[in-house]
């Protein structure tokens, strides 16, 4: 089994504690072996049973093989040695456990922190290819499963040594008994190995099938307004039950599995039981006292075998989420940022003169697929506002992604002042721009929270003087708790126009040198949005300002249009020049936002 890897990352995390552990199984089974030796000479001093011609006393047979003083020769020292090595078993237990409990939690610690940390510092491009549910399932539910399954293996590995202390124990009683249990015990788990690759096999189906149960819940409750306006609530129940039905057989299946491997042990251990007592009245002629203690031994010992079989079965079905966090962790490292993790602070970054686009190429396919953006040349003057627009498709985020770093130019370079963004420059940078995106993001949290997620240390009056900026200032005053009304999952107790507000509020108290505008009031009425223009007119000459807009009438007062087309820059001017011109692409779509709006009005 592939374990190896998951030992080596646990020995990575823990170190010298993992040692300490160790020490912890080989004691705690020792003193539980001399606790054994001690029953002998108690059951004698009892009279349950004599020692033989070959000893005197049942005390003398335990001093002899111990190799213990006379002292010992007498029944209070005998229990008050069985007290004091139960004792100090007790109390290594308990240290073993508090210890075992700080490894697991953790190292699941370590592991979650590691894997949100490599999330954090991949590309975006990355993101672009993966489901946002794989990333909640692997968080939480392996991440769980891997939490179980490093329970599982201290209990091996304490199972293990424990059963070999205890066969040497019983090689002192019986070498050929032993040996028959031994072989039958080595007989039984090559028999058992295929309930092992079983195990695994389910273990990756209950990743599959937990990874589809996150997509499905996230998927539907992400859709849910619209599963009800469509009435395809039984359709949906349908899916999600079929779902349900398959993670239950998966576990009844496993449980199946572990039923039947103990079944056989049970059995077996049955069999060798009646064996043993054949055998030694029958055939090896064992005494009667070391019969009673050798079945002892192996009727402690014989579990251990069944419990060893169960963890490896356990271990066999963590192990795949196990590697499907590594997985994850490996593609996030492949795909991982050339800079550090930064604060969200500002940086100082200045945009002085322009922002440069030199022969800008890039295709999100393999390579000879279409390019998202080919040769683009452009300059974005310094404290001016620059629009961007042109029909779905043309390029316009891919653009926007490009000059905020999330992806990189697969061709050519983009340039602040003259220098190239790339390491230490582009961290600087993004931590320059202030970024609102069509789609407005805030965190079930209170308006005051989410302002402070840009600017920690903002005043009060800093908060009101961005939601002012942002036209929120009236509608905040009126809700509530003010700042501190917690606006719900998302922002959901805010309009889709209330939300693109708050986050204009946020981007502006970051005090960006560069202010990015993607499809920002694409949700506002028409009085809120020349609020809005109005505010951006107030920003000129203070930081660069760059829009995405499909509606043509907020960029009015651009200092430069730039139309985009498959890729490419169609046009380039002024909102009048380019306007003026009836047969250019730009006036085309103007004309066809004049003829939407007239029919729908």
């Amino acid at each position: 089994m592939a374990i190896l890897p998951f030992v080596k990352r646990l020995h990575v995390f823990a170190g010298k504690k993992l040692y300490l552990n160790l020490f912890y199984m080989i004691v705690i089974p020792f003193f539980e072996g001399l606790g054994i030796y001690l029953l002998i000479p108690m059951l004698g001093l009892i009279g349950l049973f004599d020692m033989g011609s070959g000893s005197s006393s049942p005390v003398e047979w335990l001093t002899s093989r111990l190799g213990l003083p006379d002292v010992f020769l007498s029944l209070p020292a005998v229990l008050g040695a069985y007290i004091a090595i139960l004792t100090g078993q007790a109390l290594l237990q308990r240290s073993q456990s508090l210890l075992n409990i700080r490894i697991q939690q953790g190292f699941v610690r370590y592991l979650r922190i590691e894997l949100y940390q490599s999330l954090l510092q991949a590309k975006w491009s990355y993101f672009l290819r993966k489901r946002k549910s794989d990333f909640n399932h692997i968080l939480t539910a392996e991440l769980a499963r891997v939490s179980q399954g490093t329970i599982v293996f201290f209990q091996l590995a304490a199972a293990l040594l424990f059963t070999a202390i205890q066969i040497v124990v019983a090689f002192t009683l019986s070498a050929k008994l032993t040996l028959l249990v031994l072989g039958s015990g080595a007989l039984l788990a090559l028999f058992a190995r295929k309930f092992i690759r079983r195990a695994k096999k389910l273990g990756d189906q209950t990743s599959r099938l937990s990874q589809d149960y996150y997509a499905g819940i996230t998927d539907q409750l992400s859709g849910l307004k619209d599963m009800k306006s469509n009435r395809l609530e039984r359709t949906q129940l349908a899916r999600f039950e079929a779902l349900c039905r398959r993670m239950e057989a998966n576990v009844v299946g496993f449980v199946t599995l572990q039923s039947m491997t103990q079944l056989y042990y049970r059995i077996t251990a049955a069999l060798l039981i009646a064996l043993f007592v054949y055998l030694s009245i029958g055939v090896l002629a064992v005494q009667a006292e070391q019969l009673m203690l050798i079945v002892l031994i192996f009727a402690r010992l014989w579990p251990r075998f069944s419990g060893i079989q169960s963890n490896l079965e356990q271990i066999g079905s963590m192990f795949p989420a196990f590697r499907a966090i590594m997985e994850v962790q490996r593609e996030c490292d492949e795909a991982k940022e050339r800079f550090p993790l930064t604060d969200t602070g500002g940086s100082g970054f200045q945009v002085k003169e322009h922002i440069q686009f030199r022969e800008v190429g890039f295709s999100y396919g393999d390579e000879g697929g279409q390019q998202a953006l080919s040769q683009i040349n452009l300059f974005i003057p310094a404290n001016r506002m620059t629009a961007v627009v042109g029909k779905s498709g043309a390029g316009k985020s891919t653009l926007i992604d490009m000059l905020l770093g999330l992806i990189e130019p697969g061709q050519g370079d983009i340039l602040v002042d003259g220098a190239a963004l790339t390491g230490e420059k582009m961290s600087d940078f993004r931590r320059s721009v202030g970024y609102v995106s069509q789609d407005p993001f805030l965190f079930h949290a209170s308006i005051r929270e989410n302002l402070q997620l840009v600017a920690p240390d903002a005043t009060e009056d800093q908060m009101w003087e961005a939601l002012a900026f942002s036209a929120s200032d009236s509608f905040v005053k009126a809700l509530p708790e003010g700042l501190d009304t917690v606006i719900g999952d998302r922002g959901i107790r805010l309009s889709g126009g209330e939300r693109q507000r708050i986050v204009l509020a946020r981007a502006i108290l970051r005090k960006p040198a560069v202010l990015v505008l993607d499809e920002a009031t694409s949700a506002l009425d028409t009085a809120n949005e020349r609020l809005i223009q109005s505010a951006l007119e107030r920003l000129k000459g203070t930081m660069t300002v760059i829009v995405i807009a499909h509606r043509l009438s907020t960029i009015r007062g651009a200092d430069q249009v730039v139309v985009l087309e498959r890729g490419e820059i169609a046009e380039l001017g002024s909102f009048e020049q380019l306007s003026g011109k009836p047969k250019g692409l730009f006036g085309s779509l103007l004309r066809q936002q004049a003829d939407w709006h007239a029919e729908t009005s």
